[in-house]
């Protein structure tokens, strides 16, 4: 390997080994790109990942990256880029008949669906070729590409299974997963706008998504629609602030065996105001890389404040409080020095020894580097990353719920 394009962040993303000719030699998806590379030249590579994939990183001289904001985007990337390219090294993305595929029907009200590479094989009726206007894939994990789907789904609503026109609300009309076709709620013309989206979102292509929803946006409220352009800023809301932590969890499932023996818990903690105001933080926990949301924790700051410091010494005494709780093996904070030494200090007033390490990011807000205990930050880089990603999410969700609040009782 003669040297990487740039250097490799930790956020999601796909990755790309290219030959002397950059000719594409094997494309994958990460959770986070810089770890997810670094796993290729461990001195254990053959034991552990075969000899077909060292032939590949003999032949490999570069390695591109696309980084995305999500580890959802990156999956459907990594397909779309697989089906455009065809990696010779890519084994599990190519003549697979148990893989699954998205298909987009050619119909008036064109309907999305999953379907088995069997299936498009055989020209079933509801996966007939002649009928078949995109294919997106193969995807070879199902269980991902399930939950990926709920995902999408929520963001941009569409048609599988209900007759349109109908004159009645299908079930998922019902929970806001259909558009309402069948209730004749939404126009053909207004339908094949979200079947683009939805085809644009599977290719990659979300700058250009997210500029087309903001144009019609304004173009809705400069029409005085007000209606549609509501929908199109909870959309653009939805497409702007994906929550996939339970891709995240399948992500490790599949690529990341136990770390220690027993469970290695990960505490994670953020605070989120704005001037001072609706002062919030937030306790999130991570079990063998993965989110248990059931022992979240919330926390309003019982003094309005400015210091981040003084926010999170307050969080973390409330939170060692509570010794029914269990105790984490690993705590990681929002910041760089300052927020860990005010984390040990927290710590040691309650006599309690748990290593720290904080995460700094950059000026678009993506982790950048991670200080605190060299051999932790190695091992758990990935884990760190994400339970970092998540508090964040998990206290901005709070600080709004609450800033709402307060404003509808003034």
């Amino acid at each position: 390997m003669e040297k990487l394009n740039k250097k490799l962040p930790l956020s999601p993303g796909v990755y790309i080994f290219r030959g002397a000719n950059r000719e594409t030699l094997y494309i994958g998806k990460a959770t986070s790109l810089r770890t997810r590379v670094q796993s290729y030249f461990r001195k254990d590579l053959i034991d552990t990942r075969g000899p077909l994939l060292v032939g590949m990183l003999t032949s490999a001289k570069t390695v591109d990256f696309i980084e995305t904001d999500s580890i959802l985007e990156a999956l459907l990337l990594e397909a779309h880029l697989i089906r455009k390219h065809l990696p010779p090294h890519n084994t599990d993305g190519k003549d697979n008949k148990s893989f699954n595929y998205v298909i987009i029907t050619k119909e008036e009200f064109s309907r999305v669906l999953v379907v088995r590479g069997r299936n498009l094989e055989a020209g079933l009726p509801d996966t007939d070729t002649e009928k078949i206007k995109y294919i997106f894939g193969p995807f070879p994990h199902g269980a991902m590409l399930k939950e990926a789907m709920h995902l999408v789904r929520k963001i941009f609503p569409f048609r599988d299974k209900c007759k349109p026109n109908s004159g009645k609300p299908c079930f998922n009309a019902q929970i806001g997963l259909c558009p309402g076709v069948c209730a004749g709620k939404m126009s053909r013309v207004e339908y094949a706008q979200t079947i683009e989206r939805v085809k644009l979102f599977f290719e990659g292509k979300k700058k250009v998504l997210v500029r087309s929803i903001e144009r019609d946006m304004k173009k809705s409220a400069k029409e005085q629609k007000f209606e549609q352009a509501l929908m199109l800023k909870k959309t653009l809301f939805a497409l702007t602030h994906i929550q996939d932590v339970a891709l995240i969890k399948d992500d490790f499932n599949k690529r990341i065996s136990k770390e220690n023996e027993g469970v290695f818990r990960i505490e994670a903690y953020d605070v989120a105001h704005i001037s001072g105001t609706s002062t919030v933080g937030v306790m999130v926990v991570m079990e063998d890389g993965e989110a248990k949301k059931s022992d979240y924790r919330k926390f309003k700051i019982s003094t309005s404040t400015n210091d981040d410091n003084a926010s999170l010494h307050e969080i973390l005494s409330r939170r060692f409080s509570h010794n029914e709780w269990p105790m984490p093996k690993l705590i990681v904070v929002d910041g760089g020095k300052a927020q860990v030494n005010t984390a040990e200090k927290a710590l040691a007033e309650w006599g309690i020894t748990i290593p720290v390490v904080g995460v700094v990011k950059d000026e678009h807000h993506k982790a950048r580097e991670i200080i605190g205990d060299k051999n932790l930050k190695v091992t758990h880089e990935r884990a760190i990353v994400l339970a970092n990603s998540e508090a964040h999410r998990f206290a901005i969700g709070y600080h709004r719920d609450l800033r709402r609040k307060n404003s509808l009782r003034k």
